[in-house]
């Protein structure tokens, strides 16, 4: 037998989506629900990627934790974004993995017996993968609010850790609000873990999509990395990899950076879960990380993703969306249904009425991180996540449809 598995948000709007014709790459549809960036040629980006080459020893078996050239470039890659005259990470501090989720999972197998950390909303798979080991570690909610932007101050962040926790888990930026910790924010949060020896993992997938607060495209990604002391004693585990910032999500390419006995404790979890990344992938990685081709593309990223972003939140807060905190990181809007016309601000209506139009949208409930189902009510039933992730044409149309449905 078979325990019954519910799909997470963004694949059960695509699966009620193909009920109605949807299929990827459809002209007449309008996902903005989707959870990766637009993948094709992209104004400023250097020229897409289109062939891979195999090697002889591409058929075998590739080292469980990365070839030792992707985990070499991987750590000259954070050397040169935020450790400039710090202690540089090292090919020992750098695990290779077959996509984000992998990498999660290889964290959540790995993590001793104790009370781990998380907040709300946050990124619907940790709801499922901390279901898997609750005969092990502990979930403990720790609820963002509206009025304070989602976000969990320095302090309540070290009273809490400082309750008894061995683990915290959130994506910063985070999916779906677009909150971001940053700068001396982010640093606090670094040094509650190192003082209280608080394993902070760090969901860091969309680092490059960072905005300022009044929309202009951010000067820089935004990592833990460059608050770190000792890349070998920080209890800090930085998870990113192409699929976003990159926008190759195909090519299922991810990593954890961390201190070296933590990598080596995740090569012997990965041992039992799966059998490594493709080499193939990682020698095209490689280029992709090149420092010109790399500074070219996240440049240009925000460009774009920051004019799509202030697109959305214009035409959705005229129509009656509210949004507590315009996103400064990821390509997503995290709005209010609250104030529309009943029942559009039910979520799940708003969702139903949305695909007769051949639009996609990820109702907030999705995001309410609920390991074993402990609360029988989700806080986000009039909330929803629109991403603005597919060409500004597509976004365009998406956007257009929606209007339609609410003057209609």
């Amino acid at each position: 037998m078979l325990r019954p598995i519910p799909y997470m948000g963004v694949i059960y709007v695509v699966a009620e989506a193909m009920k109605l014709g949807f299929h990827n790459g459809h002209p007449d549809w309008c996902n903005l629900g989707q959870g990766q960036p637009e993948i094709g040629p992209m104004e400023g980006a250097p020229e897409r990627l289109s062939t891979v080459d195999l090697e002889p020893s591409d058929h075998a078996y590739g080292p469980i934790g990365g070839t030792q050239a992707m985990r070499e470039c991987v750590a000259a890659h954070y050397n040169r974004l935020y450790r400039r005259g710090k202690q540089p990470y090292t090919a020992d501090n750098v695990s290779v993995v077959a996509g984000g989720r992998l990498a999660l999972t290889r964290c959540f197998a790995a993590l001793a017996e104790g009370r781990l950390g998380y907040q709300i909303p946050d990124y619907t798979a940790y709801e499922d993968m901390m279901g898997y080991h609750m005969h092990r570690v502990e979930p403990v909610l720790v609820e963002t609010f509206p009025e304070d932007g989602f976000a969990i101050s320095p302090e309540r962040f070290e009273a809490t850790v400082a309750e008894g926790l061995s683990a915290y888990i959130l994506s910063n930026p985070c999916n779906p609000t677009g909150q971001v910790i940053q700068g001396e924010h982010l640093a606090s949060f670094v040094g509650t873990a190192r003082r209280h020896r608080c394993t902070l993992i760090l969901d860091e997938f969309y680092s490059h999509f960072i905005y300022t607060p009044d929309g202009r495209p951010g000067a820089g990604p935004v990592s833990a990395a460059a608050y770190v002391e000792d890349v070998d004693a920080d209890p800090v585990l930085i998870i990113d990899g192409l699929t976003k910032s990159f926008r190759y999500p195909g090519w299922r390419v991810g990593w954890v950076v961390g201190p070296r006995e933590m990598i080596e404790i995740l090569g012997r979890a990965a041992s039992a879960i799966d059998g490594g990344p493709p080499q193939p992938m990682q020698r095209l990685a490689q280029v992709v990380l090149e420092p010109q081709r790399a500074d070219q593309e996240t440049s240009a990223l925000r460009r774009v993703f920051a004019r799509k972003r202030r697109l959305v939140l214009d035409v959705l807060g005229g129509l009656g969306v509210r949004f507590p905190h315009d996103c400064e990181g990821t390509f997503y809007a995290w709005g209010s249904l609250a104030e529309l016309p009943e029942p559009f601000n039910n979520a799940d209506f708003f969702f139903r009425e949305a695909l007769k139009r051949r639009v996609m949208t990820v109702p907030g409930h999705f995001f309410d991180v609920n390991p074993g189902q402990g609360r029988s009510e989700s806080r986000y039933r009039q909330w929803m996540r629109f991403s603005f992730g597919p060409p500004e044409h597509n976004v365009r149309m998406g956007l257009d449809r929606l209007t339609e449905m609410l003057r209609a």
